[in-house]
């Protein structure tokens, strides 16, 4: 199982620890941001391919914001997938 830790970029969370194993999400813990909603993603992630989770998860805005903490977790798992060849 592998550990990464995500600083995010235009959300009220300021980091994501994400642990995958073989493509699948094992945990999500996200730093700040909406505590209760945030908690949920992480639940609702939990188990899933990381691909599932990027198709799910792209694109998701805040409010005027052009990005949010989904999008971010996205971001984090383009980027795990990228550096793990997954």
């Amino acid at each position: 199982m592998a550990k990464y830790s995500y600083r995010t970029q235009g959300t009220c969370s300021s980091q994501i620890d994400i642990e995958v194993e073989n493509g699948i999400i094992n945990d999500v813990h996200f730093y700040g941001g909406c505590d209760g909603n945030l908690k949920a993603v992480a639940i609702l992630v939990k188990g899933m391919k990381c691909d599932d989770a990027i198709a799910r998860l792209s694109g998701i805005r805040c409010g005027m914001k052009r990005t949010s903490c989904p999008d971010q977790l996205a971001t984090a798992l383009k980027a795990i997938k990228e550096k793990e060849n997954i």
